[in-house]
């Protein structure tokens, strides 16, 4: 057995697994906390973890001194002593720190871990975990070389009302799930259209902001946040948003390995800027006997309005088709729509909590998203994006040959079809990009048959030196 075979065995194994423990040396026994990546959900982070009792946030490191200089006055206004690092490397040289939290953007998110690990340091960080497959599995290992707790930032997974709610669906009680169903519906506006590089930042390190990603010219406005619509740095509103619901859908069907096949259909629709990323695209994960079927929709319910569309009430979530009735948000609903059964979802309360418990017993198994469960669901985002990326503009009936057979799939695109129309998208201007079948071995974690090298190619990425996660972790 080798140790991807171990690694793997041991999660099936109900992730028992006890790290040695490792004293921790702040006064009074605190955690001392340091965060990677402070320009916005960092920032929650500091706030979040230091009011933890026993914690504290010890220092601080971004790109961006504009960034550092903002939060490092608050904690001067607080009294409170903080260190600030521009190159997370240095900062994790500080033998002083116990644990880290990152919330760079995506393309960092691998390496600011493995070395966290590697430096014998904690890790919580956010979603999605991984930028693509390959260097997600290498940090599931470098976690368990190291004997590191990491927990993954899809905090729906400490929702008490959630799990309650997961465990009367699997129970039995609305009868066999048939299909569990993910939502993003959020409105998001055109990121505009440049002419030309722009300037980047004064206040910024561009070439630490990139990292592993080629250091090329800004082509964007705004340096900041519209990095998740290009394919280098972030993986569009499925990666952003979708991976929690994703996270969910998985939990509920039980699987813990990658789904055996995929397809994407989607498209940047209603206006034309910088941006690559799709914002409406629909992902099959062909999981048997229970599949799962995504939906992404950046426009509005109708063209100018403010507000955006649901189905069946939902627009950030997940829906679970059963044979006697469905779960939808806090609710179970019999196929009449009379509510059976309410649940009172928290929306991950106590998830930075959670991960500090772990950080103190020293058990995986205390984690509530350990980096494994954080890994598979964003792998199946990555595999959605891949095919998408794989796609070729399609026809109408194109569409239709290829969910032949599949009435889910099809009622699916007959609803994103009129969700273009109400918003006066002509789909020969901007096609619709109708993404292969890809196949996918769950044991090796490589994509099969046709196109596999193209995919697999996507599935691996590349690095530009000296920012490389190793080959061996």
């Amino acid at each position: 057995m080798n140790r991807r075979d171990f690694v793997k065995a041991s999660v099936a194994a109900g992730l028992s697994l006890t790290v040695p423990y490792s004293r921790v040396r702040g006064a009074n026994n605190d955690i001392r906390l340091a965060v990677v990546g402070i320009g916005g959900q960092g920032a929650n982070h500091i706030n979040w973890f230091r009011k933890i009792p026993g914690v504290r946030v010890v220092a601080i490191c971004d790109a961006d001194q504009n960034f550092l200089q903002r939060e490092q006055k608050k904690f001067t206004d607080r009294n409170e002593k903080v260190d600030t690092y521009v190159d997370c490397r240095k900062l994790l040289e500080d033998k002083n720190i116990d644990a880290v939290t990152t919330a760079t953007p995506n393309h960092w998110h691998a390496l600011v871990t493995v070395w966290a690990c590697q430096a014998g340091k904690d890790v919580y960080v956010e979603k999605p975990v991984c930028h693509n497959i390959w260097e997600g599995r290498q940090m599931v290992e470098a976690a368990r070389k190291y004997n590191r707790i990491v927990q993954a930032g899809t905090q729906r997974r400490s929702d008490t009302g959630l799990r309650e709610a997961i465990d009367y669906i699997k129970q039995g009680n609305l009868g066999k799930v048939r299909l569990v169903r993910g939502f993003v519906y959020g409105l998001r506006k055109s990121i505009g259209k440049v002419d030309g590089p722009q300037p980047v930042p004064a206040t910024v390190d561009y070439n630490l902001w990139c990292g592993p990603v080629p250091m090329v010219p800004l082509m964007r406005k705004n340096l900041h946040y519209d990095w998740h619509w290009f394919w280098s740095t972030g993986d569009g509103d499925f990666g952003n948003n979708g991976i929690h619901y994703i996270d969910i859908c998985r939990w509920i069907t039980g699987q813990n390995r990658l789904a055996p096949r995929v397809i994407s259909l989607g498209g940047r629709f209603g206006y034309i800027d910088d941006a690559e990323t799709p914002n409406t695209q629909i992902v099959y994960l062909d999981y048997q006997p229970v599949p799962i079927l995504f939906e992404l929709r950046n426009l509005p319910r109708v063209k100018g309005d403010s507000e955006v569309d649901h189905y069946r009430g939902i627009r950030y979530g997940v829906i679970v088709d059963c044979e006697g009735g469905y779960l939808a948000g806090g609710w179970a609903y019999d196929w009449g729509g009379r509510r059976i059964k309410q649940f009172h979802l928290t929306e991950g309360t106590g998830h930075h909590e959670n991960f500090i418990q772990a950080v103190r017993s020293r058990k995986v198994s205390d984690l509530n998203a350990d980096i494994q469960e954080g890994y598979l669901s964003a792998a199946l985002c990555h595999m959605g994006n891949i095919s998408h990326r794989l796609g070729k503009a399609a026809a109408r009936d194109q569409i239709l040959a290829q969910f032949k057979g599949n009435a889910d799939l099809g009622e699916s695109f007959e609803r994103v079809q009129e969700h273009l129309l109400v918003n006066g998208v002509d789909v020969k201007q901007t096609p619709r990009m109708l993404g292969p079948w890809l196949a996918m071995d769950p044991q090796t974690e490589k994509f099969t048959g046709e196109l596999a090298d193209e995919a697999n190619k996507l599935a691996r990425g590349s690095y530009r030196e000296p920012f490389v996660v190793p080959e061996r972790v």
